[in-house]
């Protein structure tokens, strides 16, 4: 369960007890950020999509992945931004923890395995062995050279890894439709999740490695107009796209969803995205 700590609203003093909300990770540990003691809570005018997502580990298998930032709501209209203890590292550690994972990845590559990048032992400088003999004009045969053009047997591939199931994140804001539609995403297989360049005609795009999200948290069901804008934006950055909605879908925009290959899903209030035609199935299948 999360820490509960006080937090005083600027504004009017008033003191509150805050626990920040956790989060489901792909490992399906919860994630929660931690909440810093003594900063002082900063009061928020306005949101944008950077300062709204922070970087968060997991403590249970260390990925590391976004999540929306805590914040408060006073009863006198304030909107309280609240501090995180993570803030409070200096630059230093952030380039301590990259040279330490430059340094995993290097330390295997190349270093004393005597190994060539083909896997293949590599040559020594020193004329030994059965080489050096048949050189030296030796009467023992040299021993045959394996032939590098044999083909290689393929390893077999490990089969994939079952994914936990989806833990949604109740839907009460137009914030929380865009949350549970990248949590989704995220839960999919879809790495690096942020807000799309573009500007839909209508909700809040996002875009990841691969796919071009829309979510429409509007009560009024998507048209067909808001698909094929989707499809059209899509189809220029060359990658794949889905729609999410609150309200559902026109039945025009369905047809042309199904003709286009978009998946459609349709967000309930529990913040679990449903497919709506064969294609979300097939996604949700599939994955990412």
């Amino acid at each position: 369960m999360a820490e509960s700590v006080p937090v005083r609203c600027p504004a009017c003093r008033r003191e509150h007890v805050y626990a920040a909300p956790s989060y489901p990770c792909v490992c399906g540990a919860p994630v929660t950020p931690e909440l810093d003691r003594d900063a002082v809570p900063e009061s928020l005018t306005h949101h944008t999509w950077d300062d709204d997502w922070i970087t968060v580990r997991c403590t249970a298998c260390g990925r590391r992945d976004q999540w929306p930032r805590p914040e408060l709501g006073c009863p006198c209209g304030t909107v309280l931004r609240v501090p995180l203890a993570q803030e409070r590292s200096g630059p230093g550690d952030a380039l301590t923890e990259e040279a330490d994972a430059e340094g995993e990845s290097e330390s295997g590559v190349g270093t004393g395995t005597g190994m060539g990048t083909g896997g293949e032992p590599e040559a020594t400088a020193s004329g030994s062995g059965s080489d050096a003999d048949a050189d030296q004009g030796s009467d023992l045969p040299a021993p045959p050279r394996p032939d590098s053009r044999r083909p290689r047997i393929p390893l077999p591939r490990a089969a994939p890894t079952p994914r936990p199931p989806f833990k949604p994140v109740t839907i009460r804001t137009a914030r929380d439709a865009v949350t549970a539609a990248a949590l989704y995403l995220r839960w999919l297989g879809y790495q690096d999740i942020r807000r799309a360049n573009h500007r839909p005609p209508s909700g809040i795009g996002l875009a990841a490695r691969g796919v071009l999200a829309q979510v429409d948290p509007t009560l009024r069901p998507a048209s067909l107009r808001d698909v094929e804008c989707l499809w059209l934006t899509a189809m220029t950055e060359s990658t794949g796209c889905v729609y999410f909605s609150l309200a559902g879908y026109a039945e025009d925009a369905r047809s042309v969803a199904d003709s286009l290959g978009v998946p459609l899903f349709v967000l309930d209030l529990t913040g679990t995205p449903q497919p709506v035609n064969s294609l979300a199935d097939e996604l949700v299948a599939a994955g990412a």
